[in-house]
């Protein structure tokens, strides 16, 4: 009985600390907001405390600056891109299927509503803020771009792909899948495009590019 009544108590005290991911996914989360309402500039490391509804000193501990917070922000969209398009999964696939997967992942990413406002606010304030501009290309364009590159390899090794520069192939799929749509949803002239909108230039994209470098 003396036991039960312990467990209670313990059950009604004061909650489970959150682990630090945790925490951090929050931040993370806050921050984004945070950044995509107001810009680098006007956004203060209190407010996204407040937002994630933890404490500054936690704030502070977990991620000490706010151009570490906004590469956290940048890095978690990026490992979302990189867990949809796993190669186990893309690999797996035959030509065409892998790359509109590939494209399609890459546009759900780059013409979201919240990276175009990235785009936005890198564009806007790198020249006050140098530091958000090396940022985003180390930690989102290199990678994706190596993602697709390696990808283009991989076509290549097993045959099925003649392209004599990759790097040069893969700018010129990257662009034609977002740069139209991204720059006029950039300069507001019409809402990003939707799923629907996005499969459908993946599969067009894919498959201009694939019958100019089929093996």
């Amino acid at each position: 009985m003396v036991e039960i009544q312990q467990a209670e108590k313990r059950a009604r005290g004061r909650p489970q600390a959150r682990c630090d991911d945790d925490t951090r996914h929050l931040i993370v989360e806050a921050a984004a907001a945070e950044f995509q309402a107001n810009g680098y500039a006007t956004t203060n490391m209190g407010t996204v405390a407040q937002r994630a509804g933890v404490s500054t000193k936690t704030l502070y501990r977990l991620v000490p600056t706010k151009a570490e917070l906004f590469e956290n922000v940048v890095k978690d969209r990026i490992c979302r891109f990189m867990l949809a398009i796993d190669n186990d999964v893309v690999g797996g696939q035959d030509l065409a299927a892998g790359l509109e997967r590939l494209l399609f992942a890459f546009g759900t990413l780059t013409l979201s509503d919240e990276v175009i406002a990235l785009n936005r606010l890198v564009i806007g304030e790198c020249d006050r803020f140098p530091e958000i501009a090396r940022t985003f290309y180390l930690s989102a364009i290199v990678p994706v771009n190596g993602m697709l590159e390696g990808w283009l390899q991989r076509q290549i090794d097993q045959g099925k792909l003649q392209i004599a520069d990759i790097h040069l192939a893969s700018g010129i799929l990257r662009g034609m899948m977002i740069m139209e749509p991204q720059r006029v949803a950039m300069l507001r002239q019409r809402e990003a495009p939707d799923a629907a909108e996005i499969a459908s230039r993946a599969k067009i994209c894919a498959q201009l590019f694939l019958d100019g470098c089929r093996s």
